[in-house]
């Protein structure tokens, strides 16, 4: 059997009608949707299938994605058995990372991440926020303009390394905006400010550490089936005393997706991807390695009929 390493997305992967053609063409997706409303008094079919406002505010666009990709994930580990060498998320992702490998429940990973985004939300209350994609640039070079930005007091931090040439930074909006001429200056192709209504993985959302902790302890468990792949450190961790001390650094310090995939892709022989494609498309700029993506039925049928084969 081929090592397969699940991928989980994160903000940015929501879209009206996620999740529909698991809710109708499976039992466990139907339970799952109608259990987490249930439990959040929150109408996933309405937020997830209706255009509505709800969906791009974090505490609700944070327990949407993760409900589908677990959705995405259960059906497949019922369909087929394949345990995972590592499971990986991007920011969020991390959250049904462990709620894969049975270190979190998935009603309490659904509730536990709507809290997390509501602590994001409150952290940020009364502060333009901002994140911005840089495209084109080094690292090195982007980490040097935000660090001579902060030097003359701005609050501008890299939040996201996602691939070669593709950084997104967090902060205060107007210092964000102020250096978009240094970043085209030393050769960006091109940045994008993100509607995004939190500045994630930046020392702006420190309040939210303390209240996310007590979560954490409560709901997670000591019964990971297989590592997972910390966002703070890229590397593989697999007790709950190391989620502890790791999950709340994931609000304040950068997701190293980029730094995550290289690390263990030499133990891979695919990647699979549950509820979104948006990691997909960042690995083919990142690894050699096949990226797989299961988003429906049919895309699961093919994705199990490829590792099968």
């Amino acid at each position: 059997m081929k090592n397969v390493i699940f991928l989980f997305p994160g903000q940015g992967s929501q879209s009206f009608g996620m999740g529909k053609d698991f809710y109708e063409n499976s039992k466990l997706a139907k339970d799952l949707i109608e259990e987490s409303s249930d439990r959040l008094k929150i109408d996933f079919k309405k937020l997830m299938f209706e255009e509505n406002d709800k969906l791009s505010q974090t505490d609700f666009t944070q327990p949407a994605i993760l409900l589908v990709s677990l959705i995405a994930q259960k059906i497949f580990s019922s369909s087929v058995e394949i345990k995972p060498k590592y499971s990986l998320g991007h920011s969020l992702g991390e959250f049904s990372a462990l709620a894969s490998v049975d270190a979190l429940d998935v009603l309490d990973a659904v509730e536990l991440v709507h809290n997390r985004g509501k602590f994001m939300q409150q952290a940020s209350k009364g502060v333009e926020a901002a994140m911005l994609a840089v495209l084109g640039l080094d690292d090195e070079k982007v980490e040097e303009i935000c660090k001579e930005a902060r030097e003359e007091g701005k609050k501008v931090w890299p939040a996201n390394y996602n691939s070669e040439g593709q950084i997104v930074l967090a902060g205060i909006k107007e210092d964000i905006v102020s250096i978009e001429p240094k970043l085209k200056e030393a050769g960006s192709r091109k940045t994008v400010l993100l509607n995004m209504s939190v500045a994630s993985h930046c020392p702006l959302l420190d309040s939210a550490r303390a209240p996310l902790k007590e979560y954490l302890d409560r709901f997670l468990k000591d019964n990971f089936i297989s590592p997972v792949v910390s966002n703070v450190t890229a590397k593989p961790y697999s007790s709950k005393d190391e989620a502890l001390s790791l999950l709340d650094r994931q609000l304040v310090e950068p997701v190293l997706y980029k730094q995550s995939i290289k690390n263990v892709e030499s133990e891979a022989d695919t990647f699979l991807e549950f509820g979104g494609t948006v990691l997909k498309g960042l690995n083919r700029r990142l690894t050699k390695v096949p990226t797989l993506s299961v988003t429906d039925m049919k895309s699961m049928e093919k994705a199990i009929k490829e590792l099968e084969g």
